[in-house]
């Protein structure tokens, strides 16, 4: 008996082959109808054989593209509509925003056969992506998540990239960022005052030239710059510490593989499994007594930052370099990492001898994340890369906003059950970085529609979050910095009163209007 059901699906479900997915599955169980991108989260209409169609939700469920999440899976029958094939059809653009963004995730490991594969035409090409893999929310402008809503949209695909993009069965069926040689972002290499040197390959090759030599190149990666040197040149480690103005803090570093990592540091299962996970963030790992590296990298320090490549750009660097690098953010002391090439030319010409940069726009900036382990368990220093704007998921509705303090600053937005948590912005010493902020709150309030009703800041008058705040004519709830802290630990850890809790943190204004 034919029937048809609708089907309402909501979560971390664009950008991660969730259409082309329904499609090949309704497709593989002989039902017509369609599935749609909406902002509010996902349609479907499938229709056939009442067997088939419980087979397909099941499957949906249970089979669906790893990386995505469904926080809410509706069900109903509906008349039946004579549907005669299956279709993905165009989004729909009005509507409540309910849908989530992916981070950008680490490049997978069909890309990277890719791009090693003499053979492929994307052979050694730094734009490579499919759908479970490459940027998400540094290129996004708007839902839903459209090529024409993000900064790939002023690339038009060639025949073969289209042919991908329209092929069911391809890896790289509805790959919003899908491009290669021909049709996609180019590489340039350009000198310290910023004049155009070389591109594509040789911009590539010359970059490798200058780190090698001991030079430091700005390079632009996905959601900002990073200053790059040799991690095993002495010279050069010690020119960017002067440079930078960084005496003795330590600088990340970005390995080729897990085998050179393990050769410098110790290393558990759970350390490997976050390291080639598709957020692939900084790691804090204890180094061995004997490594390979610069000392003057992380001088007295028992921990080191460690990253592996995680674009195409990064694999191609490090293959050919063979080496590990340092992978510093591409900012002024207590400035936001830079985004745009013209803008690294103009802060960054005295601390870097050339630039690799990239023609696709970053739409906003985001550092690398920092993980470490304690106590088997993975906590995150600093949520960037690869986590924001993953929600966090509370139990009560909410629509408020909390601004944060002062130094490591970030912004977070509840809607209704959803908190979403802002990249790392840093402190807010400079006006650079005050600029910031207020760009990521209207970005935030913007993207996912957020209308906060109120909200809670620092109790200290002069923070610039706290004077931002209230500017913005909410509802306001003053917090003691201290109590502020204990409040997101018992969030983060689903603790409810009562307790006692100690928070050792530093200097905030107390109740009485004193340092505590």
């Amino acid at each position: 008996m034919i029937k048809r059901f609708k089907l309402y699906l909501n979560g971390i479900i664009q950008g991660v082959g969730m259409r082309p997915f329904v499609f090949n599955l309704a497709k593989g169980l002989y039902l017509n109808g369609f599935v749609q991108n909406t902002p509010e989260g996902l349609n479907i209409e499938v229709e056939g054989e009442e067997e088939n169609l419980k087979t397909f939700i099941e499957k949906l469920k249970i089979e669906k593209p790893s990386i995505s999440y469904i926080y809410r899976f509706e069900v109903w029958e509906v008349e039946p509509e004579g549907y005669k094939s299956f279709e993905i059809v165009e989004s729909e653009e009005k509507g409540k925003v309910e849908t989530y963004i992916l981070p950008d995730l680490a490049t997978c490991k069909f890309c990277i056969e890719d791009i090693f594969d003499k053979g492929n035409r994307r052979y050694r090409y730094p734009f490579t992506n499919c759908t479970l893999c490459g940027p998400r929310f540094s290129i996004i402008k708007k839902l839903p998540y459209d090529r024409k809503n993000t900064t790939m949209s002023e690339f038009k695909m060639c025949k073969e990239c289209q042919g991908e993009y329209d092929d069911p069965s391809d890896r790289r069926f509805h790959a919003q960022p899908n491009a290669c040689p021909e049709c996609g972002p180019k590489v340039f290499f350009c000198s310290k005052e910023g004049k155009f040197l070389l591109e594509g390959e040789e911009a590539l090759l010359e970059a490798e030239e200058y780190i090698k030599k001991g030079k430091i190149v700005g390079v632009k990666g996905l959601g900002g710059f990073h200053i790059v040197c040799s991690a095993r040149n002495d010279k050069a480690v010690a020119l960017l510490r002067e440079r930078k103005g960084r005496k003795e803090k330590p600088f990340a570093l970005m390995y080729p593989s897990i085998e050179e990592i393990e050769r410098d540091c110790f290393l558990d299962e759970k350390e490997k499994e976050i390291l080639q996970s598709p957020q692939a963030p900084i790691v804090l790992l204890k180094n061995k007594d004997i490594f390979s590296i610069s000392p003057l990298v992380a001088p007295r320090n028992q921990y080191l930052g460690v990253m592996l490549p995680y674009t195409p750009l990064h694999h191609i660097l490090l293959s050919d370099l063979k080496c590990p690098i340092v992978a510093t953010s591409g900012n002024l002391s207590e400035e936001p990492i830079i985004t745009d090439e013209n803008y690294a030319f103009e802060k960054l010409k005295d601390l870097c001898d050339g630039f690799l940069i990239h023609n696709r726009k970053i739409e906003r900036h985001i550092d690398d994340s920092i993980v470490r382990i304690m106590a088997s368990k993975e906590v995150v220093l600093r949520r960037a890369r690869g986590y924001v704007p993953f929600p966090f998921i509370t139990d009560k509705k909410n629509n408020s906003v909390g601004f944060g303090g002062f130094l490591k600053a970030n912004i977070s937005f509840q809607k209704g059950k959803n908190i979403f948590v802002s990249q790392h912005i840093g402190d807010l010493e400079t006006e650079g970085s005050f600029e910031v902020y207020k760009k990521i709150y209207k970005d935030f309030t913007n993207l996912f529609k957020i209308k906060p009703e109120k909200g809670s800041h620092d109790l200290h008058p002069d923070f610039p979050s706290t004077q931002f705040a209230l500017s913005q004519k909410l509802k306001m709830l003053p917090l003691q910095h201290h109590i502020a802290h204990l409040f997101s630990c018992m969030e983060d850890n689903g603790i409810k009163p009562p307790l006692f809790a100690s928070i050792w943190d530093g200097t905030g204004l107390g109740d009485d209007k004193k340092i505590w």
